[in-house]
């Protein structure tokens, strides 16, 4: 249930399903049923309904996005008497563990690809920003990562930074899940995309004012539209603890893999861990500092039990 606030106004236009679906107008469809094997998460199937409904009607909102912010910046250039050339336009895309914000992330790349104003579209995973399982063992925060004080903001505030200065090549560090932990001397070249997309658990995350009024940049800074993957924290769990066991059979049977020691449980056993790690770990990030970063987005997108999008709320302007 969406609360309303006690003088009656919110910031949000709220969307059904089929309203929303109404937007799409005549947005072509440029993705194929095959595309959508490559596009689909692990315990989240695609469906075409869903591409049409929700994401088509979306991509068209966003190359409008694209559209005005290069207009906007051609008249600053303008004003400013530079000629840089197009600034890259950043999206980012927040939510909990489990909630398909990596999904949602693949299909707009895929969407927005097609555009013909924007072909070059990146994505960028803030996972690669974490600190190092080693340094996360010496500070003592091995269990809070994925928490804010387990990334390191200030090489992601570059990145972005340099992204959005319209640097000819910035390079993001390598996350691997299959070993839980950075990839030392790899890294994601970025080479001054059309569109970037930065997913992540914290990206909505504001930083702490300081009290004599200095600038103190956000990663939502570097944001040009924002979005919210919501769904309830029941729904989520039960999403974790599916990905876990799906996982278990998986990709966790490899010896090398970080997970590879929850094999040998049962399924009672493994279902039990799972549901440990996210309520300990997960739901607390979740409540704590996720959670009350929605209402900063651009627009939410709700998430029934059957990860249908069933409602959408853009914010007004």
């Amino acid at each position: 249930m969406q609360h309303q606030p006690p003088f009656g106004f919110s910031p949000y236009r709220l969307f059904s399903r089929e309203e929303w679906a109404r937007l799409r107008n005549d947005t072509p469809m440029t993705i194929t049923p095959r595309d959508l094997e490559h596009l689909s998460g692990i315990i989240e199937e695609l469906s075409m309904e869903e591409v049409e409904q929700i994401y088509l009607p979306l991509s068209r909102l966003l190359n409008l996005y694209v559209q005005a912010a290069q207009e906007l910046h051609g008249v600053s250039q303008k004003f400013l008497g530079n000629r840089d050339g197009k600034i890259p336009f950043v999206l980012g895309i927040a939510g909990s563990v489990a909630v398909g914000k990596s999904t949602t992330a693949r299909v707009l790349r895929a969407l927005l690809a097609r555009w013909p104003d924007h072909p070059r579209v990146d994505l960028v995973t803030t996972d690669g920003f974490l600190h190092p399982n080693a340094e996360l063992e010496r500070r003592g925060i091995m269990h809070r990562k994925g928490f804010p004080e387990s990334f390191n903001t200030s090489r992601l505030l570059r990145f972005l930074a340099e992204v959005k200065s319209g640097k000819e090549l910035t390079e993001a560090p390598v996350y691997s899940h299959f070993h839980y932990d950075i990839i030392p001397d790899e890294s994601l070249k970025i080479e001054r995309p059309d569109i970037l997309i930065v997913e992540g658990l914290n990206v909505l995350q504001p930083a702490r004012l300081p009290k004599n009024g200095d600038a103190v940049p956000y990663v939502s800074d570097f944001f040009d539209f924002s979005l919210y993957i919501d769904a309830d924290p029941a729904i989520c769990e039960n999403w974790y603890i599916a990905r876990f066991l799906r996982l278990r059979e998986t990709a966790f049977r490899d010896p090398d893999a970080y997970f590879h020691r929850y094999t040998d449980l049962n399924d009672h056993d493994a279902r039990s861990r799972a549901r440990e790690i996210w309520r300990t770990i997960n739901l607390k990030n979740l409540t704590e500092n996720i959670l009350p970063t929605r209402r900063r987005a651009d627009l939410i997108l709700k998430k029934a039990a059957d990860h249908r999008i069933e409602s959408v709320s853009l914010r007004k302007l």
